[in-house]
């Protein structure tokens, strides 16, 4: 890994805004450092893939078989995309979530050259360590998903425990059944013949991430001060579709419009700020997000099985 030198992307990410990092301390970066990023495996030991014998087959129900060592993928035209991902296992209000720079090849071209069958709807990714994944075929066709073949993370070649070489990359999906590293194979087949490994131990069988938003300051169990401005602040995401509004609830007050910060593009999340001035004793404070097509975060409370956990975030805090 410490030899190899990515090529510049022929298209490159827009530049960050300023307006993206609100100046609040104790919320979560915009981009979370490689070393900060989210790691969830299956296997005991991060597998370790030299560059020269990697290679990627796409075979199953298509018209001709793909095989693309690494240096046909570093020979291709690669892009760079701005994008969030979440762990369905993610609690509500949980860190099992982060945001990268990701470069890579679109798998919808790679799909283009195999010429899927009419029949298929999905693509099981298989990893080097056994780790199976079943992703929509139609989301990996969609030309306005941004889904890498990615081998880039925040300027940096993919860390080994992020997938080195190559991973994939699916704005709008759960990891489980889309973000697989290490990836070697990609199979078009279909939901009624093939399962990916979560499958069958119980969660669902497609994993569209949920519209999701969480409190990072103040933390449950915080002291503030009375009468002062308090900043209540903190993300909220639904990658590919967007987020349009934070609302925030004191109690059993009404719901009041925070002020979101600028994203990239709808495929990452963003960040919030509500100003308040507490009064002295204990407060719940609560948070709701609306997304980009109008659908406003449920309050109905779910456990992250089977499908990914629901509910709105809720903290404590005393104010003396």
């Amino acid at each position: 890994r410490r030899a190899v030198r990515l090529p510049a992307p022929a298209t490159t990410a827009p530049a960050v805004p300023a307006g993206a990092s609100l100046d609040v301390e104790g919320i979560t970066p915009y981009v979370t450092p490689n070393s900060d990023f989210y790691r969830i495996d299956t296997a005991l030991r991060v597998p370790s893939v030299d560059t020269a014998d990697w290679k990627l087959r796409i075979h199953g129900a298509v018209d001709h078989e793909v095989e693309l060592t690494w240096d046909d993928l570093l020979a291709l035209p690669l892009e760079e995309h701005h994008a969030t991902l979440s762990c369905v296992s993610n609690e509500v209000g949980g860190d099992l979530i982060g945001t990268a720079l990701w470069l890579g090849y679109p798998i919808r071209k790679l799909l283009e050259r195999a010429v899927p069958h009419a029949s298929a709807d999905m693509v099981l990714s298989r990893s080097i360590d056994g780790f199976t994944a079943g992703t929509p075929l139609d989301v990996l066709q969609d030309d306005g998903t941004a889904a890498l073949l990615a081998v880039g993370m925040n300027g940096e070649p993919l860390p080994p425990e992020h997938g080195f070489p190559v991973r994939m990359v699916v704005p709008g999906l759960f990891g489980y059944v889309s973000a697989t590293k290490w990836v070697t194979e990609l199979e078009v087949t279909r939901f009624a013949d093939a399962q990916g490994y979560w499958t069958p131990r119980g969660w669902s069988e497609r994993g569209p991430v949920k519209l999701e938003s969480r409190i990072d300051t103040p933390r449950t169990g915080a002291t503030v001060d009375a009468g002062s401005t308090v900043a209540i602040a903190g993300v909220a995401w639904q990658p590919h579709t967007g987020v349009k509004g934070v609302q925030v609830r004191v109690g059993d007050g009404a719901w009041e419009e925070a002020t979101l910060a600028d994203s990239v593009s709808a495929d990452t999340w963003r960040q919030w700020v509500y100003r308040w001035t507490p009064t002295k004793g204990s407060h719940r404070i609560q948070v709701r997000a609306v997304s980009a097509d109008g659908e406003v975060q449920t309050s109905v409370e779910r456990p992250p099985a089977p499908n990914g956990a629901s509910g709105w975030h809720t903290v404590e805090v005393r104010a003396a």
